[in-house]
């Protein structure tokens, strides 16, 4: 890659993850800090409030594509990120949950995932453009990761209101990010696919279907997870760090072997069913730790660990193969497609979870989840194993 095509892909690889830093940030703390709010005694409506970021962000990516393709991707951009520091602002005053559910809403509004990748492709070369795809990839992981151990500290120094004021501020840093760093992209002329075309294309609709149900399940768990913690391992919010620090560095030492042997040779099937296979053991230990719930906090630890490789390789894979199997035309719909999935999964699991944790039970959460997981790797078993990067790009295409 070149310089200019790697300052562009980094930077705004950054300015994807501070989209999901939105989520990302709040989802250790969330659940148990809006108890302490008025109509917090809901966990349904705090599910809500949660997942309502997915929701608008659902509804705004193809919007927002196409007005990317039409006025300029800089230009809807900064819409974007303007929107989201409003939202979370509002959400930094909130005295209620419904408050903090109209702030989650304005920063989901701000729905510029699919913007963004169409300038990642406008801005690189087609045979670097998987690089830069994976990059923005492995910046959701990062973020992820940061996320996790950064929260409960942050939380206890600077309190949720502090947390949603830092990521306004990082967000009009940004804009400055995307006027000034970010190189000037041309205009791409292409063929015309339409949105009917990349939404009845069976790969892609593998790796949708897959998207939908790696959010889910990761917004659902989270409903759950740092009660456990408090209640099983004795860990005060504050210090939950303790866990997810030591537990994301070693997730991702692992995870790294396997995406480098699926690249190098030509096994991204492989270990992209083992990683989704991974995903659904975790949920029934998590299912079977907490139905019949033993003092061995240890295990939770483990399972965490799990799910974080699990999930790392995921979240890594999945838009970069989006960005090989997409129709040389279709890249940008593609991706404003598989963005929705991905947002309509994070606000399903937020209101899901808390509806089955509220009715149900704690343990049903993770039944929830394996039964979506199961359904997935059903599905994913029948994709195409994709070639060597070193291979020709032509049979990448269904």
């Amino acid at each position: 890659m070149s310089r200019a095509e790697v300052r562009a892909s980094a930077s705004l690889a950054s300015i994807f993850s501070l989209r999901m830093l939105g989520l990302f940030l709040v989802l250790p703390v969330f659940a148990v800090h809006a108890h302490s709010l008025p109509g917090g005694d809901s966990d349904t409506l705090v599910g809500i409030a949660l997942g309502i970021y997915g929701l608008a962000q659902a509804f705004g990516q193809i919007p927002y594509g196409i007005a990317s393709d039409r006025y300029g991707r800089k230009r809807i951009i900064v819409i974007g990120l303007v929107l989201f520091a409003l939202g979370s602002f509002v959400a930094a005053s909130a005295s209620s949950v419904m408050w903090l559910l109209v702030g989650r809403a304005l920063q989901g509004s701000g729905a510029i995932s699919a913007a963004i990748t169409a300038f990642i492709a406008d801005s690189t070369r087609e045979e670097h453009r998987t690089k830069a795809m994976a990059m923005v990839g492995a910046s959701i992981g990062v973020t992820f990761a940061v996320s996790m151990v950064a929260s409960p500290l942050l939380y206890k120094s600077i309190g949720m209101g502090g947390i949603f004021s830092l990521t306004g501020v990082l967000s009009l840093l940004a804009i400055v990010v995307v006027v000034w760093l970010v190189p000037n992209a041309p205009r791409v002329q292409a063929k015309r696919v339409s949105l009917g075309q990349v939404l009845r294309h069976g790969e892609l609709m593998r790796l949708n279907m897959g998207v939908f149900t790696l959010h889910l399940t990761q917004v659902a768990m989270f409903m759950v997870v740092p009660g456990a913690l408090v209640q099983y391992a004795g860990l005060p919010l504050g210090e939950h760090w303790k866990v997810y620090l030591p537990v994301v560095l070693a997730s991702f030492v692992l995870m790294l072997p396997p995406i480098i042997v699926a690249e190098k040779q030509g096994r991204m099937k492989q270990v992209f069913l083992g990683a989704i296979a991974l995903m659904l053991l975790v949920q029934l230990g998590f299912w079977a730790v907490l139905s019949h719930p033993l003092g061995h906090w240890w295990m939770l630890v483990a399972l965490l660990f799990l799910f974080f490789v699990s999930f790392n390789i995921l979240e890594a894979a999945q838009p970069s193969l989006v960005s090989r199997i997409a129709p040389p035309a279709a890249k940008g719909a593609a991706l404003g497609v598989y963005n929705t999935l991905q947002a309509l999964g994070l606000s399903c699991g937020g209101a899901l979870g808390g509806w089955i944790k509220q009715n149900v039970g704690i343990s049903a959460v993770f039944l929830l989840s394996g039964v979506a997981t199961l359904s997935w790797l059903i599905i994913a078993a029948n994709m195409k194993n994709l070639p060597r990067r070193t291979a020709p790009a032509a049979g990448a295409t269904a």
